[in-house]
């Protein structure tokens, strides 16, 4: 099984060389950095750490569809993450393990899981907006995946993201998959990660009371249009197991 990991950046430079530098290369093909506009020098310290870095127009959304433009033809698996340093590579195995099984299309990292956060790493509100969000989610599709996060850290067989026809270019992405994943019936996991303070820099969601709200108006935004397009999957089409 092949496997490319990108990682969404703009102007991480305190913090992508120490990701990139944590790969699992054994386990791993390549790893994309996708400079999403950085001013700083994300982009060089990137490359020096290992990475292959490509470069794409400003938007979260936009970032992750580059990189899976860029990704090798070969590679079977696509893992997302961020650059701050606060996804624990070190999960990649429980990420990867149920799709290299035959068992899994998409396998998320749920920081709200068993392991203990490292503390400050998350706001209420992010934990918060985590319960919420996968609280219509379940009222929208009752019989669809019950999710509990929409951490970045993940893992999606190529062909399933393929057919998922994503469209979102910002922070609305991750959930925009999520949402399209339930529709289109794949086979959805969630395995417990821990998770870290970012190792250094400003969140661009939540490092402020300005992005946090720009944030969520457009996480809001994507929950109610993707999901209205969506029709009701029958019991058979996704699991519930983790």
């Amino acid at each position: 099984m092949r496997v490319s990991v990108i990682i969404p950046a703009l102007n991480e430079a305190d913090s992508i060389g120490f990701t990139v530098g944590e790969m699992p290369w054994s386990l791993i093909n390549e790893c994309i950095v996708v400079d999403n506009g950085s001013t700083d020098a994300t982009a060089a310290i990137a490359r020096a750490a290992g990475a292959r870095v490509v470069t794409a127009a400003r938007g979260y959304g936009s970032a992750c569809m580059a990189g899976v433009a860029a990704a090798q033809p070969t590679s079977d698996v696509l893992v997302f993450m961020d650059g701050d340093g606060a996804d624990v590579t070190a999960h990649m195995p429980e990420l990867l393990g149920p799709i290299e099984r035959g068992e899994k299309d998409l396998v998320l990292g749920t920081r709200l899981g068993t392991y203990q956060r490292e503390p400050g790493s998350m706001l209420f509100s992010q934990v918060f907006a985590a319960w919420f969000v996968g609280a219509l989610l379940r009222l929208r599709f009752p019989h669809g995946f019950r999710y509990t996060d929409m951490s970045a850290f993940r893992a999606v067989r190529r062909t399933s993201l393929d057919a998922l026809d994503m469209q979102e270019r910002t922070y609305g992405w991750n959930l925009e998959m999520q949402i399209r994943a339930i529709v289109t019936g794949l086979r959805i996991a969630e395995v417990p990660v821990h998770y870290r303070c970012r190792y250094g820099g400003v969140s661009k969601v939540s490092g402020d009371v300005r992005a946090s709200l720009k944030a969520a108006s457009r996480i809001v935004q994507v929950l109610l249009r993707v999901s209205a397009q969506g029709r009701r999957p029958r019991p058979s089409q996704t699991t519930t197991s983790r």
